[in-house]
């Protein structure tokens, strides 16, 4: 069977901008009109012709929203354990060339995070960690995630690109979920973004979702950093991963997050920013193309931005945020991964969402076998 990167290979740069630069109005209305779209019908609704008509797509991805999800919507927050890095990403606040204090919790400080968090109220956590396979290496991780697990309903991992057997490893730990950012599905911008370090193989971190999936992981969820490459190209690729997934794991929860870049310790240019309109075109189209994939939404976007977003796709969402190596339990020095913009507590979050008529939803899934109260 052929694997994603061979599958994106028959949608080439050109073929994608052709079919955007020559989307009519009638297509965007057809495409409106569909229950099942293809991978045309996504590009149509990303394309230019299909900005005028927002209010459209808004009310279509809300619709399907309410079909699929209701009015809920899943709390989660990162827990960093590490930002200990050997990749020289121009991006990442976590780039090795940076001087910034770093910190590596051990597994009584990454427990005593963990109870910190659980006493906030939440049931979903994501690990995340810097690329240091000796320091912080997939036993790190799985020591990590069998400590915390009896604590919360979900353990998931953000983390550097994993073998199929480390992946099993984790599942075996207890983490049923991974997210898995691309940055660029752009190889060439890619190649440069990534100057040095194990992150710089496209190949193999393009692939990492489908070994997990291969592994036994129950959920996978796949991303671009919005404003790397032209909006069309990437938001496109997105969207063409999750549903390629879906369609050769039918077994396996499949979501997307939509993550826009912003600042950072160090500096970097933002080369093809992404505004608002096209940030709500992207999403709604997202919801039109794949109606029953979660869409998740980071502390990255102000408060403002998020309330407006979950009514028109977004159904995951972060609380209690810190992106810094500790600092919950403890005092932390060390800065973050990137700067969020959303610094609303659990409690802020939950009144928020059941003031425009939402629920907040502490646990939506929880392993039969766990022992977790």
């Amino acid at each position: 069977m052929e694997n994603f990167e061979q599958f994106l290979a028959k949608w080439p740069r050109e073929r994608r901008a052709r079919i955007a630069e020559s989307a009519t109005e009638e297509q965007v209305l057809a495409a409106l009109c569909k229950d099942t779209l293809q991978p045309e019908d996504f590009l149509v609704l990303l394309s230019p012709a299909a900005a005028p008509h927002l209010e459209d797509l808004a009310q279509r991805a809300h619709e399907l929203t309410l079909r699929y999800f209701g009015r809920a919507v899943n709390l989660f927050t990162p827990l960093y354990i590490s930002d200990v890095c050997t990749n020289q990403c121009r991006y990442c606040g976590f780039n090795a060339k940076n001087t910034q204090p770093r910190r590596h919790l051990n597994m009584d400080e990454i427990e005593a995070e963990a109870r910190v968090i659980a006493d906030m109220g939440l049931q979903h956590i994501l690990l995340l960690t810097g690329d240091a396979r000796k320091l912080s290496s997939p036993e790190y991780i799985a020591d990590a995630a069998r400590r915390i697990k009896p604590m919360f309903a979900s353990v998931g991992v953000e983390v550097y690109s994993l073998t199929e057997d480390e992946y099993r490893l984790l599942i075996d730990a207890g983490v049923d979920s991974m997210t898995m950012f691309q940055e660029t599905y752009n190889p060439e911008l890619y190649d440069w973004l990534h100057p040095a370090g194990p992150k710089k193989d496209y190949s193999f971190r393009l692939n990492a979702p489908e070994r997990a999936a291969r592994a036994g992981m129950r959920s996978l969820g796949v991303g671009a950093l919005l404003g790397l490459d032209e909006f069309i190209q990437d938001a496109f690729c997105t969207g063409l991963h999750a549903w390629w997934l879906m369609r050769h794991y039918p077994g396996v929860d499949v979501g997307v997050s939509i993550p826009r870049i912003c600042s950072h310790e160090g500096s970097f240019d933002i080369p093809h920013a992404v505004g608002d309109r096209q940030f709500v075109q992207y999403i709604t189209a997202m919801r039109c193309f794949l109606p029953r994939s979660g869409i998740t939404c980071s502390s990255r976007e102000s408060a403002f931005m998020r309330d407006h977003l979950i009514p028109l796709g977004v159904t995951r969402v972060s609380a209690g945020v810190s992106t810094a190596v500790g600092g919950r339990a403890t005092e932390a020095d060390n800065s973050g991964q990137f700067d969020i913009t959303d610094h609303r507590s659990v409690e802020e979050m939950t009144a928020a969402l059941a003031g425009i008529g939402y629920q907040a939803v502490i646990k939506d899934w929880e392993d039969p076998t766990s022992t977790h109260a």
